[in-house]
C-alpha cells in the first residue's frame, strides 16, 4: 500500500483522491504535477480499476515513459524494464490515433495496415503536388514545399481553412491561395491514394471516426472510464475534440497544465482549451498545484508580480518550499557586447564558485539575439550547448550572405559561386558550372572591380537559355547593389538584405522574418570590422568553432568536461537550471515586435517571459542593452521590466537615465491605463500609439 499522505503534499493529495469527474488541475510551474498525475493513477489501480480502462495521454514518448515506469515502482508491479502491460492505454496524442486508427482504418475508407509518413515523406510528397501544379520553383517564385507543408498542418490543427490561414499568416500570398488549396487537396488525394497518413491525419481521422461513428464512439467511450491529460495548455482544437468525445460517457476526465505556460498558438496550441474548460464540462471540479519546489521565494515573487498582468488567465499565486537566497537582478549595458561581457564574467564567477557549467542558462525570445555572447564564449573558451537551432554562423542564410560576400571578395570561389547560383532560378548544376568558368576567365584588378565587365555586360559570352537568363539577371542586379557600396562587409550585408534576395528567403522559409533578423544581426557583428577578408575570415573560425570535436572543447581548461546551456525560452520550457541569465529585454524584441500586433500577442508574450523566470532555482539575471543592432524599434528596456516591481528586484547595475525603473525621466513611453476595469497597468506604447 502506498503511504499518500506521507509521499504527496496537501494539494496533490486532494488531486489524487478527489478527481472524479470533469476536473482541471492547474499546475504552476515546479510544483510536481507529474507526482499527481502518476499518483492518480496508482490510486485508480488500488482501488481496483483495471489499467485498460485508463487512457494517459502525454505530449511526447519521454513524458509517457517516465509517467510509465513512475506508476510501475508505485505499484510494483512489472519488471524494472517493462511498464508497458502496466498501461496499456498510454502515450502521446498521436500513438494513441495509431492504434485506435489501425483496428478501424476501414471506417473511413483506408486498409488497416497503412503507412505513417514522418515529415521528410511528406515534403517529398508535397514536392510532387507542386510538380503535378506545373510549378518550378526554379522558374518562378512560389513558397517552397516546406512552407506549403506548415500552411496545411497549421489550417488542420486549428481547424481553419487555408484562406484563413493565409489571411491570418501570410496574407501577402491571398492571391495564390486557390493554387495552394489544390495542392492540399492533390496532397490529400495522394495520400489517400497510397493509403498513407502523415502526422496531422492520425489527429484529424481520429477525430473524424469517433464523431462519424457511434459504434466506435460508444465503444472507446464506454473502455476510458478514466481519462488523463498531461500539458492541456498545448493542445489544439482537434485534441481538445478527441478528448470531449472519448470522455462522453463516464466525464471522469483530468486535465493537468497551466495557461500561465502556454506559449505554443504558433503550432496552433489554443488557450481557450483550459480557460474555457469550466464551460465545456459544467459542474467541472478547479485544483491548484501552487507549491513550487523549483526556485527560492524571490524568483516567484517576481513571477508571480510579471503574470499578474495577464488578464485571461486563472489567478494563480506560487509559494516555494525553498529558503531566500538573493533576489533578481537587473542589468542594462551600453550594447550587446557589453551585455555579453557581462555575462561570459558572470558565469565564470558562478562556476569559481561552485555551480557547475551545466547547471547555468542563457535563454532569449529568438535565436538571432545569442549571436553577440556566442562570439564572447567562443573567445573566453567557455563551452556550450545551444538548443532551439543551430549556431549562429551555421545557419543556412547566414551562409547564403556570406557566399556573396566571398564572391565579392574572391571571384574565384568556386564553392561560394554555387551556392549562390544554386538559389537563383532556372540555374542548374550544369548552367552554373559554365558561369563559374566563364567568370574565371574574366581579368581585372580589384579596382576597377574584376566583375566590372559582368556588370556592363563586357567580357564574358555565356550562352544561357532563356529561363536561366533571369536567374542570372537577378544575381547581377543583387551583385551591382553591393558593388555600390563602400565594400565595408556590413553595408554589402545590407545590400543583400535589400535586393531579391529577401524575396527568396520569404518564398523559400515560413520563419522568413526571423531569418531577417538574423542578418540585421549579421550586418550589425559586421561593423566592427572593415575589412572584408578579415571580416570573412572571423565570421569562418566562428563556424568551425561549431563543428569542434567533443574531445577538443573539453580540453579547455574552462569545460571542466561540461557545457553551459544556450536556448530559446520555448526550448527552454519543462526544464530548469541553478542560475538562469535571460539576456535582450528591449523594447520590440521581448516582447517580439510581431506579437504587439497580434491578438492577444502581448499576452502570450509575457506567458513566455514567465516561463523564463520559473526556470531559474537560485540565481536570475534580466539583463539589456541600451542600443542594439536587431530593429530600428528596438530601444530601450522591455515593457516587462517597466511592470516589475522594483522592491522584487535589485538595481544593481543601473545608475542614472539608464535606470528602468526611473519612469519619470521617460513619460513619453510608459502610462497607466485602465483596461476592462482591472487594476491600472503600465503598457508600454512607444511607437504603437495605434493600440
Amino acid at each position: 500500500m502506498i503511504d499518500y499522505h506521507k509521499e504527496l503534499n496537501p494539494e496533490q493529495l486532494n488531486v489524487v483522491q478527489n478527481a472524479a469527474g470533469p476536473c482541471l488541475v492547474l499546475a504552476g510551474a515546479g510544483s510536481g504535477k507529474t507526482r499527481a498525475i502518476t499518483y492518480r493513477v496508482a490510486y485508480l489501480i488500488e482501488k481496483g480499476v483495471d489499467p485498460k480502462n485508463i487512457l494517459l495521454v502525454t505530449f511526447t514518448n519521454k513524458a509517457a515513459r517516465e509517467m510509465i515506469e513512475r506508476v510501475g515502482r508505485l505499484a510494483r508491479a512489472v519488471e524494472a524494464q517493462d511498464f508497458a502491460p502496466l498501461l496499456p492505454w498510454s502515450g502521446t496524442f498521436h500513438h494513441i490515433a495509431y492504434r485506435i486508427l489501425k483496428k478501424y482504418a476501414p471506417f473511413l475508407q483506408y486498409k488497416n495496415n497503412f503507412s505513417v509518413l514522418d515529415s521528410a515523406d511528406s515534403l517529398d510528397l508535397i514536392k510532387l503536388c507542386l510538380k503535378q501544379e506545373g510549378i518550378d520553383r526554379k522558374q518562378r517564385r512560389f513558397p517552397s514545399a516546406g512552407v506549403i507543408q506548415s500552411i496545411v498542418s497549421y489550417a488542420r490543427n486549428a481547424e481553419e481553412t487555408i484562406e484563413a490561414v493565409l489571411e491570418l499568416k501570410y496574407p501577402n500570398w491571398l492571391d495564390i491561395g486557390e493554387t495552394i488549396g489544390r495542392i492540399a487537396k492533390d496532397y490529400d488525394e495522394r495520400k489517400r491514394a497510397g493509403n498513407v497518413m502523415d502526422f496531422d491525419d492520425l489527429l484529424v481521422n481520429l477525430h473524424l471516426l469517433l464523431a462519424k461513428s457511434e459504434k466506435v464512439r460508444t465503444k472507446a467511450a464506454d473502455q476510458f472510464q478514466y481519462i488523463l491529460v498531461d500539458e492541456y495548455q498545448d493542445t489544439n482544437r482537434v485534441q481538445a475534440s478527441i478528448i470531449r468525445l472519448l470522455a462522453s460517457k463516464h466525464k471522469n476526465i483530468l486535465v493537468v497544465g497551466d495557461d500561465a505556460q502556454s506559449i505554443y498558438s504558433f503550432r496552433a496550441a489554443d488557450i481557450q482549451n483550459i480557460l474555457a474548460f469550466e464551460k465545456e464540462y459544467p459542474g467541472a471540479k478547479i485544483f491548484r498545484l501552487e507549491t513550487n519546489y523549483r526556485s527560492t521565494p524571490d524568483i516567484l515573487n517576481l513571477a508571480n508580480d510579471v503574470i499578474s498582468n495577464n488578464v485571461k488567465q486563472y489567478d494563480k499565486n506560487l509559494k516555494s518550499m525553498k529558503e531566500r537566497f538573493t533576489k533578481p537582478e537587473v542589468r542594462s549595458f551600453a550594447d550587446q557586447n557589453e551585455e555579453a561581457e557581462f555575462i561570459a564574467e558572470r558565469i565564470l564567477e558562478l562556476r569559481d564558485e561552485g555551480v557547475h557549467l551545466k547547471e547555468m542558462s542563457v535563454l532569449f525570445r529568438a535565436a538571432f539575439h545569442s549571436q553577440a555572447l556566442e562570439m564572447e564564449l567562443t573567445k573566453r573558451g567557455i563551452a556550450y550547448d545551444y538548443r532551439g537551432g543551430i549556431r549562429f554562423f551555421e545557419r543556412a542564410h547566414i551562409k547564403d550572405v556570406l557566399a556573396y560576400l566571398r564572391i565579392f571578395n574572391n571571384k574565384n570561389d568556386a564553392i561560394a559561386w554555387g551556392r549562390v547560383l544554386n538559389m537563383q532560378q532556372g540555374i542548374g548544376a550544369a548552367t552554373a558550372e559554365r558561369i563559374i568558368d566563364a567568370v574565371r576567365s574574366v581579368g581585372g584588378s580589384p579596382t576597377p572591380h574584376p566583375l566590372t565587365p559582368l556588370l556592363k555586360g563586357e567580357g564574358v559570352a555565356i550562352d544561357l537559355p532563356p529561363r536561366a537568363q533571369v536567374g542570372w539577371n537577378d544575381f547581377l542586379q543583387i551583385y551591382e547593389t553591393m558593388f555600390k557600396t563602400n565594400g565595408a562587409p556590413a553595408e554589402l550585408i545590407r545590400a543583400v538584405l535589400e535586393s531579391k534576395y529577401a524575396e527568396y528567403l520569404e518564398y523559400e522559409y515560413q520563419d522568413y522574418r526571423e531569418r531577417l533578423q538574423d542578418l540585421e544581426q549579421l550586418a550589425f557583428f559586421a561593423e566592427r570590422q572593415s575589412d572584408l577578408s578579415a571580416f570573412l575570415a572571423e565570421a569562418t573560425m566562428q563556424e568551425n568553432y561549431g563543428r569542434e570535436s567533443v574531445e577538443a572543447r573539453h580540453a579547455s581548461p574552462l569545460s571542466d568536461n561540461e557545457k553551459i546551456i544556450l536556448s530559446t525560452v520555448h526550448q527552454a520550457k519543462g526544464l530548469e537550471w541553478e542560475a538562469v541569465f535571460i539576456l535582450n529585454l528591449s523594447a520590440g524584441q521581448f516582447p517580439n515586435e510581431r506579437a504587439i500586433k497580434e491578438l492577444d500577442g502581448i499576452e502570450e508574450e509575457r506567458r513566455l517571459f514567465y516561463v523564463a523566470l520559473t526556470r531559474a532555482k537560485k540565481y536570475l539575471y534580466l539583463t539589456y542593452p541600451l542600443s542594439g543592432g536587431y530593429s530600428s524599434f528596438s530601444q530601450g528596456p522591455s515593457m516587462f521590466l517597466e511592470e516589475i516591481n522594483r522592491d522584487l528586484v535589485s538595481e544593481s547595475g543601473f545608475g542614472g537615465e539608464s535606470n528602468v525603473f526611473d519612469l519619470d525621466n521617460n513619460d513619453e513611453g510608459v502610462r497607466y491605463e485602465p483596461l476592462d476595469g482591472d487594476k491600472p497597468r503600465r503598457s508600454f506604447l512607444k511607437g504603437i500609439e495605434e493600440l
